[in-house]
């Protein structure tokens, strides 16, 4: 039976003003809104699970008084989360007179849409582009990684590429540009508005503490971050929700905070964020940082969903549990009328496929990464069909470090391969204080093999998988003797034309 839907009210900031919109239930996404509601019908729905593209927006968030962009996929984005923001689509780039904005100009210029059905996808992903290099031109690879998460059926990258490298060397024209101190000073005051009511069907509690009230209070209502796995339970499941939770206002939960030993990443840190922390520690995490789904994909997701979702082809969980890493999950406790939390380590999260040992009233807060040792040897390997934007057939994680040529610390995370992201123990247990050499992978690598059951599914059969493995664990032996030009990421391919 499908549960009632209490809809309230959504205000937004759009085309220099604000858009009140009565009556918008919880789980409507925001491309509904865009398109049925506002009549922006050039935000296209292509694929309704944030895959390909054709529905990116770009959203302006008022944080310490300056403004931040951030491109997304509005077909998984519920609508009420984007509550005092402000929203960009392709129909308010262009100035009242007609003058088109570089993003939009460049595309012209350099033939960029062919079909047509994915370049308001691709404009709006330019304009954040744009936004965030302040007008100033981009490199190539800055392009390309800037427009993972866009797809063209025509594949006609390379003038678009063109387009991305264009658009910082033509003139704004006159009404194209973004006043920025007026759009700060407008969702400030949108900010100063009463806030939705705290039992409301759409929550969005700015503090810890009302956060973790709502929960107690709300058993039942779906916990959202950035909707990038809820979204598709919406558009492709149709699931629908009475009430909503959503994290991602809570301030003390949007932080990245370094302490000696470890650094704590907040449930509402969003997946681009916490990676790029991750990778200031850790700078060889760069190119899996890079492939961990598109860029709107990582703007909107945030790295405490992807872990408490749970997903058994999650890419975070084999490297976090390679990392060590613990979550910490907190309740109110009515009796003290405080916070109460319990600390655990990741792989001792999860029960089963998508189930973990979390209470009703329990949510997680915060993942704590310890900061890299001496000597720390570590790989992260994805393999999937499309080189970006795709689900992982296979992940593994491997740390490790040595001492007089022996293993003295391993720990190795994989994904796809189970019910759940897994450590794999057992491999751990035949590395571990042995020579490493040679026969000793080998040797493991045939552990390792057998040690996961994996299935067969669209992505990959369960002997590919299990190979796989083997493989990878002979590529982290390769790359620790020194060899380079065996990934993918080490290919030029302006070196093999």
């Amino acid at each position: 039976m499908t549960p009632p839907i209490s809809p309230q009210t959504l205000t937004f900031w759009r085309r220099g003003q604000a858009v009140a919109l009565d009556n918008v239930p919880p789980d409507r996404t925001l491309l509904e809104v865009l398109r049925e509601d506002l009549a922006c019908t050039g935000t296209k729905e292509g694929c309704g699970e944030g895959d390909c593209g054709a529905c990116t927006v770009v959203l302006g968030e008022a944080v310490a008084g300056q403004l931040q962009y951030k491109a997304v996929n509005s077909c998984i984005r519920l609508a009420h989360s984007v509550q005092g923001m402000a929203v960009w689509t392709v129909e308010d780039l262009a100035s009242a007179s007609g003058e088109l904005h570089p993003a939009q100009e460049a595309m012209v210029q350099c033939h960029g849409s062919q079909c047509g059905f994915c370049t308001p996808g691709f404009v709006m992903s330019l304009f954040g582009m744009y936004q965030n290099s302040g007008g100033k031109p981009v490199d190539r690879a800055q392009a390309a990684a800037d427009l993972s998460g866009n797809l063209c059926r025509c594949t006609g990258y390379r003038p678009i590429f063109d387009a991305a490298q264009q658009m910082g060397r033509l003139p704004l024209p006159a009404g194209c540009g973004v006043n920025e101190p007026v759009v700060v000073a407008a969702l400030e005051a949108l900010g100063e508005r009463p806030a939705p009511p705290a039992d409301g069907a759409y929550m969005r509690p700015t503090t810890l503490a009302h956060l973790l009230q709502a929960r107690s209070a709300h058993p039942q209502a779906q916990v959202v971050a950035g909707c990038t796995d809820v979204g598709l339970w919406v558009t492709k499941q149709h699931k629908r929700f009475a009430q909503v939770l959503d994290v991602t206002a809570t301030e003390e939960l949007r932080r990245v905070e370094t302490y000696p030993h470890h650094i704590a990443i907040g449930a509402a840190v969003s997946l681009h964020q916490a990676y790029a922390a991750l990778v200031s520690e850790r700078p060889p995490l760069q190119p899996f940082a890079q492939r961990f789904a598109g860029l709107p994909v990582r703007n909107s997701g945030t790295l405490g969903g992807n872990v408490a979702n749970g997903s058994p082809i999650g890419d975070s969980m084999p490297l976090l549990m390679a990392l060590g890493a613990s979550v910490v999950l907190m309740r109110w406790d009515a009796k003290r009328n405080a916070v109460a939390h319990r600390e655990l380590r990741l792989e001792d999260l999860y029960t089963g496929y998508r189930t973990n040992v979390m209470k009703p009233d329990e949510l997680l807060c915060w993942i704590k990464v310890p900061r890299p040792v001496d000597n720390e040897f570590l790989r992260v390997y994805k393999i999937s069909k499309r080189f970006d934007d795709d689900i992982s057939a296979v992940c593994l994680a491997i740390r490790m470090t040595l001492v007089d040529g022996q293993v003295s610390t391993i720990a190795i995370g994989a994904g796809g391969v189970a019910a759940t992201p897994v450590r794999a123990r057992q491999t751990e247990a035949a590395l571990l204080g042995q020579a490493w050499n040679a026969d000793t992978v080998m040797a493991a690598v045939a552990t390792l093999r057998a040690e996961f059951q994996p299935i067969s599914d669209m992505r990959a059969s369960a002997a590919y998988r299990q190979t796989v493995l083997g493989n990878l664990l002979q590529r982290f032996w390769l790359e620790s003797q020194g060899l380079q030009a065996i990934n993918l990421e080490s290919v030029s391919v302006e070196a093999l034309a």
